[in-house]
């Protein structure tokens, strides 16, 4: 086995095995305390699986860069040629409108290009291997993002690929919005120091990201989920691992109006996620009680914000004068997804 496949192989096990990182020890009254304090380390080649995979100045090293791509872009400056030449292959098996435009407008304003590529168009849909696909297009793109039911599927593209692959969204992570909303609540609270946020609904791929997330940056994250629907245990066991070094506190609850008293953010997600759909009847009788309306955010601190990765579902997961009065940023929140592609592209491609 070639070196550069074999190491490849090495993180494939790391990741399957959500082993994390060592970390040192917290460092508080600064954003992320429990990151290192040295520089974040050059990220170019890398894969974004999860956020697992990065310490916390990576993360806020993204940040920093979605912050000034961001500003420019507000100023009229004229968009970096960064990533001319070069071109970005988006395998998406599942539909997508934030995901999809903003990775294509990402790469349009660094100078590259983006191919949309249906996973039912590819020799995928007729049997090929994932592994072939991806030693494959390794021969033509710069760097893929896969959009996948499952996220194995995107570990072994990875892992095979002599290109960065990226997590466009999975059964288990969806990092890239995590990102997005983590800029987003810097963008309205400042920082992220001493702030609470909560998560009220679903223990999905949002829900595992942000526990990932909330770890890593030593936030206070309080999960409100229904028993039949928690996190997956082996996130919360990554996340408590994590937790342990950089001092972050998390609290998995049963209880939305527990959950929610003095936060300042508040999250949710729709129910039923993406071929979910046949749960639907038993899914919202299971979540009715976790719904985000206005009797459940008197609990949270007057000035909390609520974000919501959208699609949103008004009079299922959150009714409409939350998601459309004066403490949703949910527009801000899809805007960055936009810079976030962007800030990650110009990383690591």
């Amino acid at each position: 086995m070639p070196a550069r496949q074999a190491g490849r192989q090495d993180r494939s096990i790391m990741v399957n095995n959500l082993t994390p990182p060592p970390f040192p020890p917290p460092s508080r009254g600064r954003e992320g305390g429990g990151g290192p304090p040295w520089p974040a380390k050059n990220l170019k080649g890398r894969d974004l699986l999860s956020l697992a995979e990065f310490t916390p100045a990576e993360i806020k090293y993204i940040l920093d860069l979605t912050a000034e791509l961001k500003q420019r872009q507000k100023k009229g400056e004229p968009q970096t040629s960064t990533l001319t030449g070069k071109t970005l292959g988006m395998i998406f098996q599942k539909a997508s409108t934030r995901t999809r435009v903003s990775f294509e407008v990402a790469m349009y304003h660094l100078g590259g290009r983006a191919l949309y590529l249906n996973a039912n168009d590819l020799q995928l849909g007729r049997g090929e291997t994932i592994a072939d696909t991806a030693r494959v297009l390794s021969r033509y793109l710069d760097g893929l993002v896969g959009r996948t039911y499952a996220q194995e599927d995107l570990e072994e593209l990875a892992l095979y690929a002599d290109i960065p692959v990226i997590n466009g969204l999975s059964d288990l992570y969806h990092p890239c919005q995590v990102l997005a909303d983590l800029q987003t609540i810097r963008d309205y609270k400042g920082n992220l120091v001493d702030l609470k946020l909560t998560y009220v609904g679903d223990g999905n791929n949002v829900c595992h990201s942000l526990l990932i997330a909330a770890a890593k940056l030593s936030l206070s994250f309080f999960i409100a989920t229904p028993e039949e629907y928690p996190p997956a245990e082996k996130v919360i066991a990554l996340a408590r691992h994590i937790a342990r070094q950089t001092g972050s506190h998390i609290e998995i609850l049963n209880s939305p109006a527990k959950a929610v008293v003095n936060a300042d953010v508040i999250i949710t997600d729709v129910w039923a996620s993406m071929g979910q759909e046949a749960e639907q009847k038993q899914r919202r009788k299971a979540f009715t009680p976790y719904q985000v309306n206005a009797e459940l955010v008197k609990h949270a601190k007057p000035d909390f914000i609520f974000l919501h990765c959208l699609p949103a579902h008004r009079g299922e997961e959150v009714t409409a004068d939350i998601i459309d009065g004066p403490h949703a940023v949910v527009w801000d929140e899809a805007e960055n997804r936009l810079h976030v592609q962007k800030a990650i592209l110009s990383l690591i491609l």
